[in-house]
């Protein structure tokens, strides 16, 4: 992978790092490293995973792994109601691409259309209506870390998800004008990351969703985030945004997007990947292949971003909040606890700025004396379904909507 990406050195502590051994390397740490010469090559020591200067763009995120490079965002850290580009988590598959100029970037259109389109950044911009929406995306694997037995795969916490300000045009305004055909059943995407391997026929992931998921309004062919370019690790210069479903179909580095008459069989989209038994399973059992089921519509989920966890309260009466959000639907009610789940009060919930982007909540607690508590949110949406305090167990850890807890301490 190139040192820079759209001008930007995203490994700039890291390369320096693994360019140099013992004393030099020390530098960074104001100390030597007595046994840097066996660091392996894609390894990133600890003390720089947790350094927010260690990705260029990005601040306080903490990365989990660096091949291919994955970070999530503590909750204190996405208090806003528009999450920043440089809080926005990062997830990849693979390597990113080296070319990612807006100026010469295409996108082809084709599979089972009428017409088969290459449109460049600037024919996106001038061909179709653009607008801009608060979308929220979230990894499928957001709570993995807190499945018992584990399950394998990048053990986020809360912090892969995030709601930004997202512009591009409708991707169903795109598939219109290629023209869809009948018997079109599903899309397909591609993107220009590398497979880690080096194998430039295998495909880090390539995903897609049902037709009509494809149609939906709110689903963006996306060039722009925060009223600025994207960032190179959330997919500069195009991607998808496809809000309420796992982020792997918000496919980054968007090159191409072909129509079929069956299930997208690419990569990520077969086997386990994405997808959960189709029916309860107990902890640590093997399930066959093929009884596993497509995620499609993530679940209800909030989390507390103010105070942060472990903080120290003064006053007997403070605020808290945060966010809360569902898939394909809206947010009817959150509460909260401090007494363990005893009793519960509604928070404040605010609407949407826009379909599909999470919905702020805050509410006033009293704690009656000093001490320990745990403060719970839970979540419940316009169908009903309310966040769990745990959930069943699946091989691959997906969809852990359990309600969120902080612990502070009343001085």
């Amino acid at each position: 992978m190139a040192d820079k990406i759209q001008g930007q050195n995203i490994w700039s502590r890291r390369n320096f790092l693994m360019r140099t051994t013992g004393a030099s390397a020390g530098l960074l740490f104001g100390m030597a490293i007595p046994f840097a010469r066996n660091m392996p090559a894609s390894f990133v020591p600890l003390a720089l995973a947790q350094d927010s200067d260690a990705i260029d763009g990005k601040a306080g995120l903490t990365q989990l792994n660096d091949r291919p490079l994955n970070a999530e965002t503590p909750p204190h850290l996405l208090d806003d109601s528009v999450t920043p580009t440089n809080r926005h988590f990062i997830r990849n598959n693979g390597n990113p691409p080296d070319e990612v100029d807006p100026s010469t970037w295409q996108l082809t259109i084709d599979g089972l259309v009428d017409k088969v389109l290459s449109l460049s950044i600037a024919d996106l911009k001038s061909q179709f209506e653009v607008i801009s929406y608060d979308l929220l995306v979230e990894c499928g694997g957001n709570g993995r870390a807190f499945f018992d037995p584990p399950a394998s795969g990048n053990q986020w916490t809360y912090g892969a998800v995030a709601c930004s300000n997202w512009t591009g045009v409708r991707l169903r305004d795109v598939l219109n004008a290629a023209g869809v055909k009948p018997e079109v059943i599903y899309t397909a995407h591609e993107g220009t990351d590398s497979h880690l391997s080096g194998n430039a026929d295998l495909h880090p992931v390539s995903r897609g969703m049902p037709i009509e998921k494809a149609m939906d309004p709110y689903n963006l062919i996306a060039f722009a985030q925060n009223g600025q370019d994207l960032h190179p690790m959330n997919g500069a210069p195009l991607r998808l945004v496809i809000p309420g479903w796992p982020g792997s179909c918000s496919q980054k580095w968007l090159s191409r997007i072909y129509l079929r008459d069956q299930v997208h069989d690419g990569a990520k989209m077969t086997g386990t990947s994405y997808r959960v038994p189709g029916y309860q399973v107990a902890p640590g059992e093997k399930v066959a292949t093929e009884d596993f089921q497509i995620i499609e519509a993530m679940p209800v989920k909030s989390l507390i971003t103010y105070p942060q966890t472990m903080a120290d309260i003064s006053n007997e009466t403070f605020e808290i909040r945060g966010h809360a959000w569902s898939g394909d639907t809206s947010i009817s009610t959150v509460d909260i606890s401090y007494d363990f789940g005893a009793t519960w009060q509604k928070a404040d919930l605010n609407a949407p700025s826009n379909t599909n982007a999470w919905q702020r909540w805050t509410a006033n607690i009293n704690l009656p004396e000093k001490g320990y508590y745990e403060i719970w949110a839970r979540a419940i949406d316009a169908n009903g379904q309310s966040q769990p305090f745990a959930i069943d167990w699946n091989p691959k850890g997906y969809l852990n909507n359990t309600l969120h807890r902080i612990a502070v301490r009343r001085t």
